[in-house]
């Protein structure tokens, strides 16, 4: 089974410095539909306003991952992590039994827009952990880039949960398939662009749902940027 989950169909809101949209229910945003996918708890595109951001604030028992289109985001964190994370940069901090954490814009004229991603582990109450890592734009052309992992298969970056995360990049000609293992679900979201899927046509912010599927089929890219979830 397919489902298309369409981008106008999420969950919006907007402040003076963020624009965000929801995929699943989120602060004001309360869908008993779209709760979760799986593991999947939150998928957040945010677009932060220069000289701006989130301040600091708690988490525990997610696995969070940070994924930047544009612009330059300022990580601090209870840790002691002061970190930038760039476009085509991943950030994964694992709260565990609690962090608090930071993430601004400090740029005058950019904004910062990106995806934030929280999954459920698969043990409360780990140590808090942070990893972060550059992808560069020939990792993913016509190809899957795992960005994340159970075991940091070729050298994905380590997340506590059967879940393994993919990024691509196509566009034109390109076509890419993904075969999907028994028992496996997927949720394929796009971040940029547009692309046909096992015959659907996809725009920025649409996302499909797998399963008991067998391939995931991708042709017809525009400019398309996207990320695969292969969850237990």
């Amino acid at each position: 089974m397919i489902i298309q989950r369409k981008s106008s169909e999420r969950g919006y809101s907007q402040r003076n410095w963020l624009e965000s949209w929801h995929s699943f229910s989120f602060a004001d945003y309360q869908d008993p539909a779209h709760v979760h996918y799986a593991s999947l708890r939150v998928i957040n595109e945010d677009i932060v306003q220069p000289k701006s951001g989130f301040g600091m604030h708690p988490h525990r028992n997610m696995e969070i991952l940070t994924y930047v289109l544009e612009g330059t985001l300022s990580h601090q964190d209870s840790m002691a992590n002061r970190e930038q994370i760039g476009a085509g940069e991943v950030q994964v901090m694992s709260a565990g039994t609690g962090v608090t954490h930071s993430e601004s814009n400090f740029s005058a004229s950019e904004v910062v827009h990106l995806l934030q991603v929280w999954i459920f582990p698969a043990q409360d109450n780990l140590s808090p952990g942070y990893q972060q890592k550059a992808f560069s734009e020939s990792d993913k052309l016509g190809r899957w880039c795992q960005l994340a992992s159970p075991d940091q298969v070729v050298g994905s970056l380590c997340i506590h949960q059967d879940v393994r995360i993919f990024a691509t990049l196509l566009n034109g000609s390109d076509k890419l398939n993904y075969p999907i293992a028994a028992g496996r679900r997927i949720y394929l979201h796009v971040a940029r662009g547009s692309i046909n899927a096992n015959g659907r046509n996809l725009q920025a912010g649409d996302a499909l749902m797998y399963s008991n599927e067998e391939y995931i089929e991708l042709a017809e890219g525009v400019f398309a940027e996207l990320l695969l979830f292969d969850m237990a």
